[in-house]
């Protein structure tokens, strides 16, 4: 596993450390509730459903008792508020949501000795509930049900049924999304995922540019290696040759050389077999033994190179100083003479200055 795995795993791992323990305070919980209307003919009528949730700030606990609904404003939010209960007894303080905070509602039930509270929904809304936040309301139990729900439950205690309901603890949902949040969430899904394909899409297009062009490349160099192949001398061997008579030996297949054979003699003066050192000058084009570039020796290396660069200078020529031998300047925007007397010169390493033209001094 390379380096750049390893620090991408580990970001990952942080990442998801970081996110797990955030992502429990957008779990919410939902509620079970068992409502018993105890009708004046002695009639019990229970209805049950998972059809609540828990507050944010509030505790994920069982509670029960009679219901009681506020005099007056059935928002409960003044701090005066008085509930019609029975004080002997367990109950439950339902009240509307609107015109104050969930907080203070529910702070003014727990103080007069409420079990718990519901709050239910505002008009126009169905049986929807939301994720309600409550902060600084201690250990106080608080849910949330529909406003159908709530409105049969607030209007049969109004009109002097007894209900009595029991809350029990249902199940862990998350995180909760609004609208508000699918947007959110959708888009960013949208722009991370295009921003992957548009990445992938590049890469994979440079790849595959990248492969068309070695591709390209190599299949011109193959090219001017077969041209400069064609250019070098070729010898079939006769009996009584030096190459025949020595103990040479072709430095590819490690044979010795025989009468009739073909051989190829490359720019540096190394002689090799034919149908030996063809195969390997097209794909590495160079000397076997010395590593000397027959193109560049032959000159035919400035065509591919204008291919790959237009950014080279005109006019480039190596020169490999050394002191007092004679060297071969092969200027590679010229085709080579085939008379090497015409091009050769004597380079002095301490001046770097050819001797046959001397640059006149300052």
């Amino acid at each position: 596993m390379g380096e750049k795995t390893q620090l991408s795993l580990l970001l990952i791992l942080l990442c998801v450390s970081g996110l797990v323990p955030r992502s429990a305070a957008f779990v919410f919980w939902t509620a079970l509730l068992k409502t018993d209307y105890y009708q004046s003919s002695n009639d019990t009528i229970s209805k049950s459903c998972e059809c609540g949730v828990y507050g944010r700030n509030s505790e994920v606990a069982e509670f029960s008792g009679f219901v009681a609904v506020p005099k007056g404003d059935p928002t409960g939010c003044s701090p005066y508020t008085s509930y019609d209960r029975n004080s002997s007894q367990e109950w439950i303080a339902l009240v509307k949501r609107g015109n104050c905070t969930f907080s203070e509602k529910i702070n003014t039930a727990m103080h007069q000795g409420a079990a718990g509270v519901v709050v239910y929904n505002v008009d126009d809304t169905g049986n929807s509930t939301t994720y309600m936040s409550h902060p600084d309301t201690g250990d106080a139990i608080a849910i949330m049900i529909g406003n159908i729900q709530g409105t049969e439950i607030a209007n049969s205690v109004k009109n002097g049924t007894v209900v009595h309901m029991s809350v029990y603890v249902g199940n862990p949902h998350g995180p909760l999304m609004d609208t508000y949040w699918l947007y959110f969430l959708s888009i960013a899904f949208f722009i991370v995922t295009a921003a992957s394909i548009a990445y992938f899409v590049f890469i994979s297009a440079n790849r595959l540019y990248s492969m068309s062009r070695h591709r390209r490349t190599e299949k011109r160099m193959k090219s001017e290696a077969k041209k400069a192949i064609g250019r070098l001398e070729v010898i079939t061997l006769k009996r009584g040759d030096e190459l025949t008579t020595s103990d040479a030996m072709c430095a590819v297949c490690i044979e010795s050389y025989k009468a009739g054979e073909v051989v190829t003699v490359l720019t540096c003066d190394h002689v090799f077999h034919k149908a030996c050192i063809e195969p390997w000058l097209l794909e590495r084009r160079t000397c076997p033994m010395c590593k000397c570039d027959i193109l560049k020796a032959l000159g035919v290396e400035e065509d591919v190179k204008d291919d790959m660069s237009t950014s080279s200078p005109p006019e480039v020529t190596v020169i490999t100083v050394t002191g007092g031998d004679a060297l071969y300047e092969v200027p590679l925007n010229e085709p080579m003479s085939h008379e090497p007397e015409q091009q050769q010169h004597r380079y002095d390493n301490r001046a770097f200055v050819e001797e046959d033209s001397e640059a006149p001094r300052g």
